[in-house]
């Protein structure tokens, strides 16, 4: 093969590549949009969880609202999932005052989501406690789980895993 044949087969390949890239997040971020509307289940703890997905932003985002009590207290979270280009990222408004922003990657059955810490705001020395990773398992379209990883920043790792079936 000639070096011609070579520069377009290698185009033709990089082309590939950047087209099943962008289908993996957008194929990611269309599960995140069919969890439209009110969920509910227990945690761990075997308390009560209500959550709701609403499709926003003209179809560009998914706010999920999360409505909990751990310890007899209020335990509310509320997060944004958005592309960005061949990217699915989730920026979590965390009650301990901070924004961890993180990055989704796929199983390869389409079955798990799993979204990894990039970056955040507020995660300072004097609280560096923040969410590290949540993972979204899909069981069937009325029921999914999500497990919840905090950091605490001391080397500890607190988890809550959310059972949850859709109610509306």
């Amino acid at each position: 093969m000639n070096r011609s044949g070579i520069a377009i087969s290698l185009v033709v390949l990089l082309s590939a590549l950047a087209a099943y890239a962008q289908s993996s997040s957008q194929q990611s971020f269309d599960s995140i949009k069919a969890l439209s509307g009110n969920w509910e289940g227990k945690g761990e703890m075997n308390e009560p969880v209500h959550v709701s997905f609403k499709t926003t932003a003209g179809g560009s985002a998914v706010m999920s609202e999360i409505i909990s009590k751990m310890h007899g207290k209020a335990d509310d979270m509320m997060t944004m999932f958005n592309l960005d280009g061949d990217r699915l990222l989730m920026t979590h408004y965390c009650e301990a005052g901070n924004q961890p922003r993180m990055k989704a990657r796929t199983s390869p059955d389409g079955k798990t989501l799993t979204f990894d810490f990039v970056d955040g705001t507020n995660i300072t020395a004097a609280q560096p406690g923040h969410m590290q990773r949540v993972v979204f398992t899909f069981v069937d379209p009325n029921h999914h789980t999500e497990e919840w990883h905090f950091a605490t920043g001391k080397g500890n790792e607190i988890v809550r895993t959310f059972d949850l079936q859709k109610k509306s």
